[in-house]
């Protein structure tokens, strides 16, 4: 006979607890025992409890392996009026023989219905290092269940695959939005539908009356950053900003040496430059910058209340002032082709063609930004390495318990997108300048350039050669945060990867590579993106990447979204005139008109009002309360890590004292762990 206390924690969420019954067995060295009820006097497993069992077997098993779950409906209809299967969140089993010993078993998954579930011991183990033919089948089945349960499809030709399900009803309650957060998102989606059909905005489809008309909608929901904007956003020194600390800031590069299809003279921007300097004399300096938008070139545009919509593929030329000056625009162009008929704007032209001008940029802004650096890279990306994850690595790998909580909600997001975002009759159908086709056009563009090191932020610093420009926050965050996510990374890869050869032998690794290169880039050698790892600086490399992409790029990116565009003029979701073709034609009334229409811009707005803040139930970048990780070694890296990122923060506090506008996408508590929103 062997006796056993049996500890179960359950969780805390809502609905977590369950009425059914649980049995459970020791599966051991010496074989496994019979199923053993967990009962006793009153309800068992509600939500929040912890609860000690006494349990006899009738054998021994030998040294313990694994724990075999076995939950089932009681016999007596206790949950009446309820046909639906009772769903139990279980965060914890813990086997105790002998004060003092124990084994922790994580769990952290939602059990629906009735079924088994078998639990591995804390500790990790790489597939290698599994030497018991139980432990190593338990493994195999493990991601047998997972890769039916979680499969790939396209969802558009030349984008990354994705999950192969329609709804969020159809996905299983473990990568569902908590009950918390779902009825938190759909409030406050339709509080915003509400106050803004009782105005009259979204049902208006033509153009807006006056920029002071616009001043209305900006009360919606007003925010510190989203009242700079609104006081600054004609300001030239403002606009080139955007592009450092802005909701885009990935495209600004040095630039040694004018584009062919950029033809900026002296005399051109002589009133910004000064005398004493030249065109020449400032890209040797290195003090002149370009964003070029010219994978919009071409694109295909929308049609919005049946009127065409259009878009350029503008160029813009920046010189960053001696000194701590600010970074000004010299130069735009809006089409990529040189000609009479495509002029290049000044800040010393008329206060209109300068300000159509960049509003034109901005409006390119929004497309590229809302395509790819947003959908594309801190989206549809992150969703690839979430599946990957699911599919190729089981509960008792290291790498799955480090980045299970850097995917949690991203495929529940991300199919929700592929419903009311995305999909015909939805918001970038029914509002944006490029719609679906657009979009899509953008992505398969941008898939043929993407390559690895642009994922990697410090190569990406580097490759564009913006390590030295002054207020560049976006860039001094996001260093520190890659910094600290890849000490982490690096001392928990060196505790369960001794030596290159441990990465190489390590199979399900591997597969979890090959799968992202496979299924995500599409297998495209070009993109530089390993298809094996074969060394541990290799490794850290690339998860340091994947986490860093899921929580910090994604929160830089998405969290600004409605303070860049609650004053729509300064981020225009689309234009209903074509780009100037001549200077001096630029009038009050006609800037209006290029401007989106009313339920345009309505519709846009709310739809980054939802997705710049989460609607309850975060978990901030560091913060694990889920311990997948039971062993003291991983968890002394995880206290390090945090203490890491609260000196983090605490630097980003003190300079933003000193700013007008204090830049917070990047501040740790605010960074959410994964893609959730």
């Amino acid at each position: 006979m062997a006796k056993f206390r049996v500890r179960v924690s359950t969780g805390e969420a809502c609905g977590a607890g369950t009425w059914d019954k649980v049995s459970v067995s020791i599966v051991g060295t010496q074989g496994e025992s019979p199923l053993v009820p967990l009962d006793r006097l009153g309800k068992e497993f509600t939500a929040g409890a912890e609860e000690d069992f006494e349990v006899t077997l009738p054998q021994e098993v030998g040294a313990v392996l694994m724990l075999r779950v076995h939950k089932a409906p009681p016999k007596l209809p206790l949950r009446l009026g309820s046909l639906q299967p009772d769903a139990w969140f279980c965060r914890w089993f813990q086997l105790e023989w002998l004060p003092g010993a124990a084994l922790r078993f994580p769990c952290y998954q939602w059990l629906e219905g009735e079924g088994d579930l078998v639990l591995r011991e804390g500790a990790a183990k790489v597939c290698q290092e599994d030497h018991h033919p139980a432990l190593q089948h338990q493994r195999q089945e493990e991601l047998k269940a997972r890769k039916e349960m979680y499969s790939w499809k396209t969802y558009a030709d030349g984008w990354p695959r994705c999950l192969d399900h329609a709804t969020v009803k159809d996905l299983d309650l473990n990568i569902k939005y908590s009950a918390v957060k779902n009825a938190k998102f759909y409030f406050k989606v339709h509080s915003a539908f509400t106050e803004l059909k009782i105005k009259g905005f979204l049902d208006r489809t033509g153009l807006w009356r006056s920029l002071r008309e616009m001043r209305r909608m900006f009360n919606f929901h007003k925010t510190p950053a989203a009242e700079y904007v609104f006081a600054h956003w004609q300001e030239d020194a403002f606009f080139a900003s955007q592009f450092l600390n802005g909701l885009n800031p990935v495209l600004i590069r040095r630039c040694h040496s004018l584009p062919k299809n950029f033809p900026v003279t002296d005399e051109m921007v002589a009133p910004v430059l000064g005398p004493g300097t030249s065109l020449q004399a400032e890209l040797e300096k290195g003090s002149l910058f370009l964003v070029d938008h010219g994978i919009l070139s071409g694109v295909q545009t929308n049609v919005i209340n049946g009127k065409p919509q259009f878009s350029a593929a503008p160029m813009t030329l920046l010189y960053q002032c001696s000194g701590s000056g600010p970074l000004l625009p010299l130069a735009i162009q809006l089409k990529q082709t040189p000609g009479p008929d495509n002029p290049i704007f000044l800040p010393s032209d008329d206060k209109w063609d300068w300000l159509l001008a960049k509003t034109w940029v901005r409006n390119a802004e929004f497309s590229v930004h809302e395509a790819l650096t947003h959908l594309l890279h801190a989206h549809l990306l992150p969703e690839v390495f979430a599946l990957a994850t699911l599919r190729q690595l089981p509960h008792c790998h290291p790498l799955f318990k480090l980045l299970i909580p850097h995917i949690q909600y991203t495929l529940h997001i991300n199919t929700l997108a592929r419903k009311l975002l995305i999909a015909p009759g939805q918001v970038v159908d029914r509002s944006t300048g490029l719609g679906i086709g657009g979009f899509s056009e953008l992505i398969k563009r941008n898939m043929e350039q993407l390559n690895y090191s642009v994922l990697c932020f410090p190569e990406d610093i580097r490759a564009r050669e913006v390590e030295d420009i002054p207020g560049y926050y976006y860039r001094d965050d996001g260093m520190q945060i890659w910094g600290a996510i890849k000490s982490f990374v690096s001392e928990i890869v060196s505790i369960y990867y001794p030596s290159d050869v441990s990465v190489r032998e390590d199979q399900e690794l591997q597969a979890w590579v090959r799968e992202i290169f496979s299924e995500g880039f599409l297998s495209r050698e070009s993109s530089g993106m390993p298809s094996l790892l074969d060394t541990q600086e290799a490794l850290v490399q690339y998860v340091t990447m994947v986490i860093f992409t899921c929580s910090a790029k994604h929160t830089a990116v998405s969290a600004g979204q409605f303070d860049s565009c609650v004053w729509m003029p300064n981020l225009p979701p689309t234009m209903q005139l074509p780009p100037p073709t001549s200077k001096g034609q630029a009038r009050p009334e006609s800037f209006i008109a290029t401007l989106p229409p009313v339920n345009a811009t309505c519709d846009v707005i709310i739809a980054l009002w939802m997705l710049s803040k989460e609607p309850g139930d975060r978990r901030p970048l560091g913060h694990y309360p889920d311990e997948h990780f039971t062993e003291d070694a991983p968890r002394r890296s995880m206290a390090a890590f945090q203490r890491q990122l609260i000196q983090i923060s605490k630097g980003i506090a003190e300079r933003n004292r000193g700013l007008a506008l204090p830049y917070t996408y990047l501040d740790p508590p605010l960074i959410e762990n994964s893609v959730s929103i």
